[in-house]
């Protein structure tokens, strides 16, 4: 519901009772863009049914059932069910375990409500509401503003535009408030403060609007693509299988429904149709262990990209060093101790309304400690800091009968020197000569080079007016230096080193000066004599800073467009980048990597453009993210390779075999049991254990490598296949359905075996597989054994007892296909090291393994 701006604004300054509030929200529901339940337990289940041949499977059965085969239609519709439920059941719980995870991230609105502040979910904020917003805060939804101090609010997320845009208090009146007065969902407030009153939410707000015409379809990874692609490939290539068998069968006058039942129950078998719901539960089991480990997951797919990340780009601050920054001195430009200067940043900092940042918290505290007040001063303006002007003005006046105005401006140390003309001295000022530039420039490179970070603080008097601006910032005095200290962590350089052996390589991203960030990386063993500063990269064509990312480790001194465009060039050069961020300033590079990641404590903007976030500031905590990912897209990937191989070899040798047979090799019934049982054990996939190489380097899938794995392992089978179908028929003279009964339990057995032989590049009996993995495969094989001998169970499906030696001779033919299968393995994967090191020396810092 959209009312009218006098109906919202009818609320007081109290805002809204939380009775009227709940009666809004009941009315037009949760302030959200999709409706909750995206993933809804109906949404799940009718996904498991758009495989055009699991319906083709579904209309043969209710064909069947026209026919009165009433038998043969309800096992195919009962494993066909059987199947969808299974994978319904496992995306349903693996959603929902995500689900709750994500919760813990979700962003909050502060509201006015029964006359005080509360922190409320965006999902809560009404038509009505009074929303407070200040620097890094999200807008929950599309509002009037009511007040408005330097408020300086980024739209990039809907125009596109990177400079933000001023807001001013909207008139009052009925009619919709401007854009300029007005502030809008999913933006966020740069710098300042202000108060702003609800006009729309959820689906009718301007952001609303536009997901609703996009329908709101979230990028494609590359992960994403790639399975896509690969599943593409496999409908196409069921079809042709479907068409072909079944116009073989019709030319050997097989009766046509068997024949329809069994080229699509063979189509069915090719296809990994649990792979949905086994990519959930693998991305879900890997998110929970991340969750446990202080990595929380906000996009799943974000888990494949966190494992293939090759580039790390962070910032210095809090990620390298600790990040508790204290004061270590209030200087004059003699370098001595000064009051004077203290009380001037403490000015500056208390009377800032806009960024909140821990160097303006440590002048404070600092200050706190001296006693010191604003008593005697009243703000008359503020000019916003800004990351091009990197410094923040200050205009006060004293209550003193002459009300003199000054100006107090605190920033880093080029930016404020820019600005002055005189210095201050011992009994006067002083003109800013080169000689004392050069001084000042010298002590303050000295004091980088010990590792204290430097900021400058000048002022100016001036006439009364009613507002000042940045062209005021000139003619300035300089008064003096600030210098923090923030140690380097002393786990952070054992960090660094854990994520190179990762082939990760570390990458600073600083607003720093250059003299700080190098102090730093030496500290941590880090090169310092590949740095780049902004200057540098202003100057750099694009063409140019694609070739210096590489083998720069350094950048120093750079704003939030340069960090971005740093974020670009490394992609540009082949490379999936990370990126760790907490500010404003970081959203722009966030948003750009292949992987954003945050932390719990950090500005809304900033959690919200990251796909990762970190619950403590530690990369140690990030590396142990990076190995769960790589974790995780091994399982998926191994899940996918090994399914697809299995069921292309039994289908060739089913589809070459059946113009042969006198019969048909399974009846449907047969492969639809098969393919189901088989599966179950690939659910527990998620929960294996993976290879300690698989951990070492970053992952890709691609598609043409997983068909080579198909190709190569799935035809290892068909001459196995092709050698039971003669022993069969020429040895045991084995009748129809003990031919099918045996092949049965050979084809669920190899598929089964050859699980535990695929699912590790080294030796098999070297690797230990995961207890869940292990208990589900011995429990179906022995159902495969047990299948014949069941009497009324076996004979609904078709299979009668086999004799002893022809069990004999199966398990026989299972042991030697496995035998074949080790040993292809180890030159398959030896072939498979070999183009991987290729690959890493044609493009550094870049290694791929394709395939499980």
């Amino acid at each position: 519901m959209t009312p009218d701006r006098s109906q919202a604004a009818a609320p007081s300054s109290n805002g809204l009772s939380s009775v009227e509030a709940a009666a809004r929200w009941r009315r037009d529901g949760p302030n959200a863009i999709q409706a909750s339940g995206g993933h809804s337990a109906s949404a799940l289940l009718v996904r498991q049914f758009r495989s055009p041949l699991v319906l083709i499977l579904v209309i043969a059965a209710v064909i069947s059932g026209m026919v009165q085969q009433w038998l043969e239609a309800g096992i195919i519709l009962a494993i066909v069910l059987g199947s969808t439920l299974l994978g319904f059941a496992q995306e349903y719980r693996a959603s929902a375990a995500v689900e709750s995870l994500q919760k813990r991230l979700a962003l909050n609105a502060r509201v006015r409500r029964d006359g005080e502040v509360r922190n409320i979910p965006f999902e809560q904020v009404v038509v009505g509401d009074h929303i407070l917003l200040c620097a890094g805060a999200v807008v929950p939804a599309d509002a009037a503003v009511l007040q408005a101090v330097d408020l300086l609010v980024s739209e990039a997320a809907l125009t596109g535009e990177s400079f933000p845009v001023e807001k001013r208090p909207a008139s009052p009146g009925p009619a919709e408030p401007p854009p300029e007065q007005t502030v809008f969902l999913g933006t966020s407030v740069r710098s300042g403060t202000g108060e702003a009153i609800v006009l729309h939410t959820g689906r009718e707000t301007r952001y609303g609007a536009i997901a609703a015409r996009l329908n709101a379809r979230p990028v494609e990874t590359d992960f994403a693509r790639g399975v896509r692609r690969f599943g593409e490939m496999l409908i196409r290539v069921m079809l042709v299988v479907v068409i072909l068998v079944l116009i073989a069968n019709q030319l050997l006058g097989r009766p046509f429904l068997d024949s329809l039942l069994f080229s699509v129950a063979l189509g069915v078998g090719l296809s990994p149709e649990l792979l949905p719901a086994v990519v959930a539960v693998t991305l879900s089991a890997g998110a929970r262990a991340l969750a446990r480990e202080g990595v929380i997951v906000r996009r799943l797919e974000a888990m494949e990209d966190l494992g293939g990340m090759t580039v790390f780009c962070t910032d210095k601050t809090g990620t390298l060093t600790e990040g508790d920054i204290v004061l270590t001195g209030c200087l004059d430009p003699a370098g001595r101790a000064s009051a004077a200067v203290q009380r001037l940043a403490f000015l500056n900092a208390a009377f800032e309304t806009g960024i909140e940042n821990p160097l303006d918290q440590a002048i404070l505290k600092a200050g706190r400690e001296a006693q010191t007040a604003t008593t005697g001063f009243i703000k008359i303006d503020e000019i916003p800091y800004d990351f091009l002007r990197r410094r923040l003005s200050i205009v006060v006046e004293t209550d003193t009968p002459a009300g003199e105005r000054l100006m107090i401006s605190k920033g880093a140390f080029e930016a404020v020197l820019d600005l002055c003309s005189t210095v201050a001295g011992n009994e006067a000022e002083a003109p800013l000569t080169p000689a004392r530039r050069d001084a000042l420039e010298a002590w303050y490179r000295a004091r980088g080079e010990e590792g204290l970070r430097v900021l400058a603080v000048a002022t100016r008097r001036l006439a009364p007016r009613p507002d000042y601006g940045m062209a005021d910032e000139t003619q300035m005095r300089f008064e003096g230096f600030l210098t923090f200290m923030d140690p380097p962590k002393a786990d952070a350089a054992q960090a660094i080193a854990d994520l190179a052996a990762l082939g990760v390589s570390i990458k600073v991203l600083s607003g720093d000066n250059r003299h700080v960030v190098a102090h730093v990386a030496r500290a941590l063993g880090l090169a310092t004599d590949a740095l780049l500063t902004g200057a540098d990269i202003a100057a750099l064509k694009d063409e140019a800073l694609w070739v210096q990312v590489e083998r720069t480790i350094l950048f120093a001194e750079v704003d939030p467009q340069q960090k971005e465009r740093i974020v670009h060039a490394l992609q540009r050069r082949g490379q999936s980048v990370g990126y760790l961020g907490d500010g404003i300033n970081d959203a722009p590079a966030l948003s750009a990597a292949d992987v954003g990641v945050s932390v719990e404590e950090a500005v809304d903007v900033a959690r919200e453009s990251a796909d990762v976030i970190l619950l403590k500031r530690d990369l140690g905590v990030l590396r142990r993210g990076v190995e769960g990912g790589r974790r995780t897209f091994a399982n998926t990937l191994k899940y996918l390779s090994i399914t697809i191989s299995g069921n292309f070899g039994n289908m060739v040798s089913m589809a070459l075999a059946t113009p042969f047979l006198p019969f048909l090799p399974l009846l449907a019934k047969q492969i639809l049991l098969n393919n189901f049982l088989s599966s179950l054990p690939s659910m527990a996939i998620s929960s294996d254990a993976v290879d300690a190489e698989q951990i070492q380097v970053a992952q890709r899938i691609q598609a043409s490598d997983i068909q080579r794995y198909m190709l190569v392992f799935g035809l290892i089978s068909s001459p196995f296949d092709l050698i039971t179908f003669v022993l069969l028929l020429q040895v045991f003279h084995a009748p129809q359905s003990l031919f099918q009964t045996a092949w049965f339990v050979m084809s669920l057995l190899t598929e089964l075996a050859v699980v535990m032989v695929l699912r590790t590049r080294g030796r098999a009996w070297r690797s230990r597989p995961g207890r869940w993995l292990v208990w589900t495969s011995l429990a179906v094989a022995v159902v495969a054994v047990a299948a014949p001998y069941l009497g009324p169970v076996s004979r609904l499906f078709g299979f009668t007892p086999m004799p002893p030696l022809l069990m004999a001779a199966m398990l026989g033919l299972v042991c030697a296909y496995v035998t074949v299968t080790e040993t292809a393995k180890t030159w398959f994967f030896r072939d498979v090291r070999r183009r991987a090191a290729r690959g890493s020396h044609a493009r550094p810092g870049v290694q791929a393994a394709n395939v499980s």
